[in-house]
Parts: C-alpha cells; sequence; structure tokens
C-alpha cells in the first residue's frame, strides 16, 4: 500500500513543477474597467479632434467672409460718395440747363421783338425811302438800289467766309501753325519796310543817288604807290 500511494504522488508532484499555473493577482476587474475606459477615451479625443478641424475650417470660413464683408462695405462707401458726387453733378446740370432754357427764352422773346421791329421798319420807313430815292436815280438816269433781300445775302456771305477763315485760323493754331504763322508775319512786315526803305526818296537827291555802287571804286588798287597829298606816307614799291 505504501509502494502505490508514493507512485501515485509522484507524478502529481511532478506535474505541478512542469507548468506554470494561473494565479489571481489583486482585483482583475479594476484592469479590465481601467482598459474600456482608455478605449472610451481614444473615441471620444478622436471625435474631438474631428470637430476641432470642423470648428477651424468654419472659422477660417467665417474670417474670410468678414473680410469679404469689410471689403463690401468700402465699395459701398466710395459708391455712397461717387453717387453723392454725381448727384451733385447731375444737380449743377440740371440748374444749367434752366439757365440755358431761360436764356433761350429770353433770345427768342428778343428775336422775335427784332424781326417785328425789322418788319415795321421795312414796310414803313424804309419802303418810302427806298421808293424815293430809286425815282429820283431813275430821273437821273442811274440804276436803282439792290433790293434788301439783296444786300442781306451779302451780307451773311461775307459772314460765312469771315467765319470760315477765322475756323482755318483756329484749327492751324497749334505749336507749329502758330510758329509758321508768326514767321510769316515777320519775314512779311521785314520785306514790307525793305520795300518801303528802297522806295523812299528824298527830295533834291538825285534818282542815282539811291543805288549804292558795287565793287570797288576806280582808284582804288595801289597803281603807283600814290599818296594824296598831306598824308605824310611814303608811297609802295610797285612789284616787278
Amino acid at each position: 500500500m505504501a509502494s502505490a500511494s508514493t507512485s501515485t504522488q509522484a507524478p502529481a508532484q511532478a506535474g505541478k513543477t512542469g507548468g506554470t499555473p494561473l494565479v489571481a493577482q489583486g482585483d482583475w476587474t479594476k484592469n479590465l474597467v481601467q482598459l474600456a475606459k482608455t478605449a472610451e477615451l481614444k473615441k471620444y479625443a478622436l471625435t474631438l479632434q474631428l470637430q476641432t478641424a470642423h470648428i477651424l475650417s468654419a472659422h477660417a470660413t467665417l474670417e474670410q467672409k468678414m473680410r469679404s464683408i469689410q471689403d463690401l462695405k468700402e465699395q459701398t462707401n466710395k459708391l455712397d460718395s461717387e453717387r453723392a458726387r454725381l448727384l451733385n453733378c447731375l444737380r449743377e446740370v440740371n440748374e444749367d440747363r434752366d439757365k440755358t432754357d431761360m436764356m433761350e427764352a429770353q433770345l427768342n422773346n428778343e428775336c422775335t421783338e427784332l424781326r417785328t421791329r425789322i418788319q415795321q421798319i421795312t414796310d414803313g420807313e424804309y419802303a418810302t425811302a427806298k421808293r424815293d430815292v430809286d425815282a429820283l436815280r431813275a430821273e437821273l438816269g442811274q440804276p436803282p438800289l439792290p433790293s434788301l433781300q439783296t444786300t442781306l445775302e451779302e451780307k451773311s456771305q461775307l459772314y460765312v467766309r469771315c467765319r470760315r477763315r477765322n475756323e482755318l485760323r483756329s484749327a492751324n493754331a497749334g505749336p507749329l501753325g502758330t510758329t509758321r504763322y508768326l514767321q510769316e508775319r515777320r519775314l512779311g512786315g521785314e520785306q514790307h519796310s525793305k520795300r518801303t526803305a528802297d522806295e523812299i526818296v528824298p527830295e533834291g537827291a538825285p534818282a542815282s543817288s539811291t543805288k549804292r555802287p558795287r565793287g570797288r571804286p576806280k582808284g582804288s588798287k595801289n597803281r603807283g604807290g600814290k599818296v594824296p597829298s598831306g598824308s605824310g606816307q611814303a608811297p609802295e614799291a610797285v612789284p616787278a
């Protein structure tokens, strides 16, 4: 019996010494709760990072929108200033337009009065005077005076020609045109003064005195060394 019990205890001891048994150390439920809380913290941290990224993106967009709003406000202020300036200009234009309308109406009234006066003079004193003058000229054998319409047409043509001449002169009144015009005026004045000085002849002077002799006068060359008397200079020798 003793040998059998000893043989059965030996394999049991060999089995105990061959493998490490699991021994519970402390409260294992606390470790499990800690691991669960750590996993949950990671999950909430990721959610927080995602929401933070969304907030930062929205904040950047908000700043961009605020800058756009500020630019729009500045543009609105500029447009308001421009509108005020244009309204002021429009008010001045309207005032000038009213003034021109009043002046036009006044000038139209004056023109109507002048036409009425011209018609009255033409039908009254002018017609009587012209009839008398034409009768006297006919008695003297002279042609009658031209009609009033002919005289007015001649005056109108003369006015148109003068106006065209002035327009051409003003068109050529640039820097080059003015310089050329002044040069022509100066040259014309010099030629006119020179011609006038040549044409003026003193009274009692011979006609030949107006022309100056050209070249040397006769006897101006040294021909024999003749020296006028009283000069005190010796005659020069004539080269052989």
